[in-house]
């Protein structure tokens, strides 16, 4: 699928969706040492980026948050490695990369729009995402990656 660009503009901030923009070192040298891919090695960063819909947000021309969604653009949507650097926290960026990315034209009408977090539940809340209304049936097959070291994971 030959995907549209989208971008948002607001107080000298952009949000982009072109992957060509993106700063692939800046975001892996924040996911790398992220609670949920510790240890990430690049190719495999890369590898998920090429294959996802990729929100890019920047200062200029500095990177300073991501977030990607992986979808078939019909029924379903999964958001994850949602991030802002820590100098640009607490200005409401996170939260407008959020909106931006629920908002989106392309990820409207899907059945489930579904994501995972350790600590931002309130944060996700705030645009609709809820707890599962039935977790029990949900199911996954839990694979340790090679490149995973147990002494990176955070339990």
């Amino acid at each position: 699928m030959t995907q549209q660009s989208y971008q948002y503009q607001r107080n000298g901030y952009v949000i982009d969706t072109d992957q060509q923009r993106l700063d692939l070192n800046a975001i892996h040298a924040f996911l790398k040492h992220s609670y949920w891919s510790p240890g990430l090695p690049r190719d495999v960063m890369e590898r998920a980026i090429e294959n996802s819909f990729c929100f890019g947000l920047y200062q200029d021309d500095q990177q300073i948050g991501f977030a990607r969604i992986i979808t078939d653009y019909a029924h379903f949507a999964y958001l994850c490695d949602v991030f802002v650097l820590k100098p640009y926290r607490g200005k409401g960026l996170g939260k407008w990369l959020v909106e931006c990315v629920v908002n989106c034209e392309l990820l409207q009408g899907l059945r489930a729009f579904r994501l995972g977090t350790r600590d931002a539940h309130e944060l996700y809340q705030q645009y609709g995402f809820q707890a599962l209304e039935n977790p029990e049936y949900g199911m996954e097959i839990k694979n340790r990656p090679s490149w995973l070291r147990p002494e990176l994971v955070e339990e």
